[in-house]
């Protein structure tokens, strides 16, 4: 039976069980803290026996001639775990989130020879929309400030 739980400030102790792949790399208990502690910031993950083996994560923000959307960051469900519809239902969850927080639109973006994204966002009600996204490294992924 998966569980899904939208996590909240004192959630940090749930992601120290996670299945290999759901996330890029290892969970850093700062990180974490300060994900959980930020009220713009939204995860919810999927249980496994108390294993989380699927996560979606989001930012709400607000811009001067917009009213709030929500940004979905990253979705990610272990190998183990895939095919099973956890990311539609945590895809939906999210949605549902968004909603319930007031946002007027959801978007996120990925690579267009990412097919199986493609299809969970285009099954969840979603449109495709052309555009081209620059990436502006600025330090090693994975690597704090002053390592």
């Amino acid at each position: 039976m998966i569980e899904l739980r939208l996590l909240e400030p004192g959630d940090a102790d749930v992601l120290g069980r996670v299945a290999d792949g759901v996330f890029d790399y290892a969970v850093d208990p700062r990180w974490t803290t300060e994900f959980l502690t930020d009220r713009r910031h939204h995860m919810i993950v999927a249980r496994d026996e108390g294993v989380v083996v699927g996560m979606i994560s989001a930012v709400d923000y607000v811009h001067p001639d917009k009213a709030p959307q929500l940004w979905i960051n990253e979705v990610g469900v272990a190998p183990s775990h895939q095919r099973r519809g956890i990311a539609r239902r945590l895809m939906e969850a999210m949605l549902k989130h968004g909603r319930t927080i007031g946002c007027t639109e959801a978007w996120l973006g990925t690579e267009e020879t990412n097919v199986a994204a493609r299809g969970l966002y285009e099954g969840v009600g979603a449109r495709g929309e052309p555009f081209v996204l620059y990436a502006f490294p600025l330090r090693e992924p994975g690597v704090a400030e002053g390592e």
